[in-house]
């Protein structure tokens, strides 16, 4: 069956970034992706899942050899600087980047490479502008200079994620629901409906309406970046129904991006360690995590080892390595 593409020629790489799905035991009962055929349905001792689009996958080491659990800080630094960040800084980080991974991330990140050497990039996730400015974080301007979020006091003391610190390194300042609101940015949970649940302005969309907002919105940029961790979440709380609801809508929305994608994209979909995948713990796996690749043919996919091979790719693949 034909489908129908948009043709953008400026639009290079894009990375849909999920967190905390990694390759598990294909048992139901404690394994979310055991209960749909997900692009993530990656198990152990079995072939990955065919894909759509001609896309091909790979999986790759979440842990750099480094003794201990793979944590959201140092993975996710790894990814968006292409740099072996636990090896680096000798151990993972949880949470939020430390004072050695903001210092890597302020050298190393991969938008600040890409936009010296002249290429473009830009973050296709929308936050409330309070927010982005309780954590110090370069912003659009907004036209509602009033607008409101709740912060309760623990919150103040919350640090900027890997990502925000990857943007903000290259001086691309982020998206807040104005653009978000106009088409022009997505919420974290690709529908809306958490960020309506906690009182804030932000629109609905289906995940195939948020595909078309996301090729929009790459449409301006050699690299593209969105990132989605509710699965992550759901994975601590060991919450079943929150996994295959957070699973259901990425796997919806990376669906629908792949099928309209720019003949000349390249998309790649990755993760930064194992989580929802073993919901007989509360913890992160030391399981390998699947990187999916939609696009061009490109031979050194297969060579992709560890999570930092995804930032390594799109430098190359744009020409600033």
């Amino acid at each position: 069956m034909s489908r129908s593409r948009i043709q953008s020629p400026a639009v290079r790489v894009a990375v849909l970034f999920i967190d905390g799905v990694g390759i598990g035991r294909k048992e139901p009962a404690s394994n979310p992706l055991a209960h749909r055929e997900y692009l993530l349905s990656w198990f152990q001792d079995a072939p990955g899942p065919t894909l759509p689009d001609s896309g091909r996958g790979v999986a790759v080491d979440a842990t750099f050899g480094v003794t201990g659990r793979p944590q959201s800080a140092s993975n996710q630094t790894a990814i968006l600087t292409g740099d072996p960040a636990p090896v680096l800084v000798g151990s993972h980080v949880l949470g939020y980047p430390n004072a050695a991974l903001r210092d890597l991330m302020s050298r190393r990140s991969i938008v600040r490479r890409l936009k010296a050497a002249g290429r473009s990039a830009t973050f296709a996730n929308a936050y409330p502008a309070p927010y982005l400015d309780l954590l110090g974080i370069p912003r659009r301007a907004t036209s509602e200079p009033s607008e409101r979020m709740e912060v309760p006091p623990a919150a103040r003391k919350v640090k900027p994620s890997a990502a925000k610190l990857a943007f903000a390194a290259g001086e691309e300042p982020l998206r807040t629901l104005d653009d978000a609101r106009a088409d022009d940015g997505l919420t974290h949970d690709i529908t809306g409906e958490h960020a309506r649940a906690y009182g804030l302005h932000a629109p609905e969309r289906t995940p195939e309406q948020a595909a078309a907002v996301f090729w929009r919105i790459a449409a301006g940029a050699d690299f593209t970046f969105f990132e989605h961790y509710l699965a992550d979440e759901a994975g601590h709380a060991r919450d079943m129904a929150a996994a295959l609801a957070a699973l259901d809508t990425f796997d919806a929305f990376a669906r629908a991006l792949v099928a309209t994608r720019p003949d000349d994209a390249r998309v790649l979909v990755c993760s930064d360690h194992g989580n929802v995948e073993d919901l007989s713990t509360r913890s992160h796996t030391i399981h390998p995590v699947p990187v999916l690749y939609f696009g061009p043919p490109e031979p050194d996919v297969e060579t992709f080892s560890t999570v930092a091979d995804v930032g390594r790719a799109v430098v190359r693949w744009l020409g600033v390595e």
